[in-house]
């Protein structure tokens, strides 16, 4: 198990890598940065001025549809339906990639202590520090969750409408916050990145922990725990196995 967890934490850091090279990018005002950054601020900032129906649908999604509160609740039923099923393990995945990614990303942003843009005529305000964004690490890491908890309930044929609606949220949430004027473009891009090491730590973890349970190795598609359709998710003892599943 210890093997394992290492493995996983070094996965962890290497799938962190990206976003520390963005992070450096970042602190160091890279001249291309900053010019795509501002380009793009100011040209969605354009459209959104012009535009006032647009940008209500934008607020309305990005203050509601898509808030981290609205996302976090909804990953909160779903781990209290999992101690419902007694699926303890994954239950414990769901809170643990949940708020170990909230509060990693509030612990960038104070660190960091980027400013938002400032706009001429602003079409909508936001408090606190701007990179990452956390509309954006949320929404990766809440999605993942709801995702690769719900896949091994979903038939196959409908799971690549879960991963198409999954994805188009990931990306509505960034476009939103850039278009809204309240996140710069690489704000956005750091909150994908941190919030995917995140999930792909705590995956590894979980997989890890799998292993050590005596359960086989599982493909994503598949979500994190295929045995949740089991009457018993959990395995009755390490190294047996659990359920209706001869695998």
């Amino acid at each position: 198990m210890g093997v394992r967890l290492l493995l996983a934490i070094g996965v962890g850091a290497a799938a962190a890598v990206p976003f520390g090279l963005l992070l450096l990018l970042v602190e160091g005002a890279w001249p291309p940065l900053l010019r795509l950054d501002a380009g793009a601020a100011r040209r969605l900032h354009e459209v959104a001025v012009e535009h006032p129906g647009w940008t209500a649908t934008l607020r309305f999604l990005s203050d509601w549809l898509w808030d981290p509160a609205t996302l976090r609740i909804a990953v909160a039923l779903l781990t209290g339906w999992l101690l419902y099923r007694r699926a303890w393990r994954l239950a414990a995945w769901a809170a643990t990639t949940a708020i170990g990614g909230a509060l990693t990303g509030v612990l960038v942003k104070v660190v960091v202590e980027r400013a938002r843009p400032s706009l001429q005529d602003p079409v909508a305000q936001a408090p606190g520090y701007s990179f990452p964004s956390g509309h954006a690490m949320t929404a990766t890491t809440s999605c993942a969750v709801l995702l690769l908890v719900l896949l091994p309930l979903v038939p196959r044929r409908w799971r690549g409408l879960c991963w198409a609606a999954a994805g188009i949220s990931v990306v509505g949430v960034g476009f939103t916050r850039i278009a809204l004027g309240v996140h710069w473009f690489s704000d956005v891009i750091g909150g994908w990145l941190l919030g995917g090491a995140v999930v792909v730590l705590t995956g590894w973890a979980f997989e890890a922990w799998r292993s050590d349970a005596g359960r086989p190795r599982t493909d994503v598609s598949e979500g994190l725990e295929p045995e949740l359709t089991d009457e018993e998710p959990e395995p009755r003892a390490y190294g047996t196995e659990s359920g209706s599943r001869d695998r």
